[in-house]
């Protein structure tokens, strides 16, 4: 009989655990960002994870390797663009909401320069598709602070990144 209650005990834990993820306290109409902030990724392929998912409109939209240790991944929650800046043992380190892009606003991830000079930093936001050059003037973006694991605002004035980057259908290239 222990065992029993031992072998239903354990597959109780299992079953809980194989069926979290990072999206488990996610409500549409609450802040998603602080939901998913701090919350630890499966290691489920993506048809399973939107499968799982379902009820928050889960879509993968596609990932980005920032670096040895962080990544971008784009997905579409509750009807609405998020990206996502996950660390190499799968922890959403920050989220931030993504603005809307089109083809003649497309949507970058890659490096940017201000006022000529390149920098270092990756850079994501949405581009003016507008410009005919190599490096597009910015709508909005977010440099990618990889040492504290953190997306931040960047002011668009002098900021242009390169065509190059763009990595949307809806405005590629």
């Amino acid at each position: 009989m222990k065992v029993a209650w031992l072998a239903a005990a354990i597959w109780l834990v299992c079953g809980q655990a194989a069926s979290t993820d990072q999206f488990r306290k996610v409500r549409c109409g609450a802040d998603i960002p602080k939901a998913l902030i701090g919350q630890r990724s499966a290691n489920d392929n993506i048809v399973t994870l939107e499968g799982r998912n379902r009820a928050l409109g889960l879509k993968h939209l596609g990932a980005d390797e920032i670096s040895d240790r962080l990544s971008s991944i784009n997905y579409l929650i509750c009807g609405s663009e998020f990206v996502l800046l996950e660390d190499r043992q799968g922890v959403v380190r920050d989220v931030i909401p993504f603005p809307a892009h089109s083809r003649q606003s497309p949507a970058f991830s890659g490096i940017c320069q201000i006022n000529g000079r390149e920098q270092r930093d990756a850079y994501i936001g949405v581009l003016n598709g507008e410009g005919t050059g190599k490096w597009l003037p910015v709508v909005a973006a977010w440099k990618i602070d990889e040492k504290g694991a953190k997306f931040v605002k960047a002011a668009a004035e002098g900021l242009s990144c390169a065509r190059s980057g763009i990595f949307t259908v809806d405005g590629g290239m």
